[in-house]
């Protein structure tokens, strides 16, 4: 999967390479998906959510450019997958998900794949996770209509912000801290993401 689907593809960090070689998707996805588990694509995990294809993973955790020391953030912990890779990169890795079961089974099999440097909570990701930030990289699994502007704010001076952005028609971005008051932003490709729910449907002003 990784020679043939990523690394054929625009992905050349080995480090990142290296994470997706290493994580077993076929644990970290329901068992009737399982031998699917290798093919670039995007899997049912339940609860009308996806398990992003593993390019996507893969271009995401490189624009994110995380280091051993990194801290990052991760919004939509579905089944895990990505916490995982992140795991692999990082020192500590902090996961939200808003769907109390998806987090339960989430939580199972990290800690049955030995992941402790990765910490779970279950709730609405929009606002962030404010006590433990600031942090190196966020990286967003779910569409938000508009970017939360908590979580640019808790960015370190420096730090990436890899999130899909839109409702019919959604990009990824790539947002970065310049400093405490300036971000940079990229619009890297197309996607198709599930929707953000929770506060992020809420009607509001838009930015």
């Amino acid at each position: 999967m990784v020679n043939d689907q990523i690394a054929a593809r625009d992905v050349h960090d080995l480090r990142v390479l290296a994470a997706l070689r290493k994580v077993p998707r076929h644990l970290l996805v329901p068992h009737e998906v399982a031998e699917y588990a290798y093919e670039d694509m995007p899997l049912p995990i339940g609860g009308g959510k996806t398990i992003s294809q593993p390019y996507i993973v893969a271009a995401m955790t490189e624009l994110a450019q995380i280091t051993s020391e990194s801290r990052v953030l991760e919004i939509g912990t579905g089944s895990g997958y990505q916490a995982a890779v992140l795991a692999e990169l990082a020192k500590e890795v902090y996961s939200i998900e808003i769907d109390e079961e998806l987090a339960a089974m989430a939580a199972d099999a990290l800690m049955h794949l030995g992941y402790r440097n990765v910490h779970l909570r279950i709730g609405d990701g929009f606002g962030g996770w404010l006590d433990k930030a600031p942090f190196d990289a966020v990286l967003v699994t779910a569409a938000p209509p508009f970017v939360p502007p908590a979580l640019c704010e808790q960015l370190k001076v420096g730090g990436r912000l890899v999130i899909p952005v839109g409702e019919r028609r959604q990009e990824l971005r790539l947002i970065v801290r310049v400093d405490e008051t300036t971000f940079s932003s990229e619009h890297v490709f197309p996607v198709q993401f599930v929707p953000m729910t929770g506060q992020a449907q809420a009607p509001r002003t838009r930015h």
